[in-house]
């Protein structure tokens, strides 16, 4: 490993050169940058999202919702470039103080109810719409213990492992050994309750296979950060079973997509406004 000599200052400030991926939306304060109202389509839920994996969770939910037949849940979703600094508008801050996406107004209830965070969302419209949350205690508790594990784990995955494998702008041996150790630590968790059961939760699929889905699935199915020989996510055999399962259902196929703002022509949904929007994509 070879030697660091920086140390930390009394006082932090920002860098005055930062040349890491998101280097032009990083800073240390919050709040609007400018002022834009957000987009507002026809349906009661309005969707303000971008096709990342926290983003998948909601879209792929609110799909699941409409294949069940849940008609009320039918939405627009718009895209936040997340990249261009689209957060940070007066319109989206006010729905989300903390500029992240995803975000949800719901304008079927009196008030609308505005939904940030994609754990909340996802138990929002769980609870709204009676669907992929048991109504017993004991199989609801066991659902929300594992999304509130990926609520927790996720960050060390993404933020941590991700960004210094993939995104860092000088490769750092100590910060990819560390997350790569605790990414595999979590799949690992992953692929031991998975010996056991069908789903996250148990039998039945719910809202914490959607949650953990797009992050560890996609790390398996190898569609995060070009890692899947470096972490050997072969290896995880029942993780990989219960992504491959998930990835086959229509739902899944269409919820990925919304959201995505490139890749191959056909494959990619910016926004989504109707289930028309699907038709000629391959899914």
């Amino acid at each position: 490993m070879t030697a660091n000599t920086w140390q930390p200052p009394k006082v932090w400030t920002p860098p005055a050169k930062d040349s890491s991926t998101w280097s032009a939306i990083n800073r240390p304060v919050s709040g609007a940058t400018h002022e834009a109202t957000l987009p507002c389509g026809k349906h009661p839920i309005q969707l303000y999202s971008l096709g990342t994996p926290n983003g998948q969770k909601v879209t792929i939910m609110l799909e699941e919702l409409l294949a069940a037949g849940v008609a009320d849940a039918e939405y627009d979703a718009h895209l936040i470039r997340i990249g261009e600094g689209d957060q940070f508008s007066s319109g989206f801050v006010a729905l989300n103080p903390n500029s992240k996406i995803p975000a949800l107004l719901d304008r079927s209830e009196d008030p609308s109810v505005r939904v940030f965070e994609s754990g909340a969302i996802l138990l929002y419209l769980a609870e709204k719409f009676g669907h992929f949350l048991a109504k017993d205690l004991a199989t609801r508790t066991e659902t929300l213990n594992w999304l509130f594990w990926l609520q927790g784990a996720a960050p060390f995955a993404g933020g941590g492992f991700g960004h210094f494998y993939a995104y860092a702008p000088v490769k750092l041996e100590y910060a990819v050994n560390r997350y790569a150790m605790e990414t595999k630590r979590q799949l690992d968790v992953l692929d031991k309750l998975l010996a056991t059961r069908e789903f996250i939760a148990g039998a039945d699929y719910s809202i914490a296979d959607m949650a953990i889905w797009p992050w560890y699935g996609g790390l398996v199915l190898g569609r995060l950060y070009d890692a899947a020989t470096f972490l050997d996510v072969a290896s995880y055999t029942h993780v990989v079973r219960w992504a491959k399962a998930i990835d086959a259902r229509p739902a899944v196929k269409r919820g990925r997509i919304v959201n995505k703002a490139s890749g191959e022509p056909g494959t990619f949904l910016p926004e989504r406004h109707s289930s028309a929007d699907f038709d000629g994509l391959t899914l």
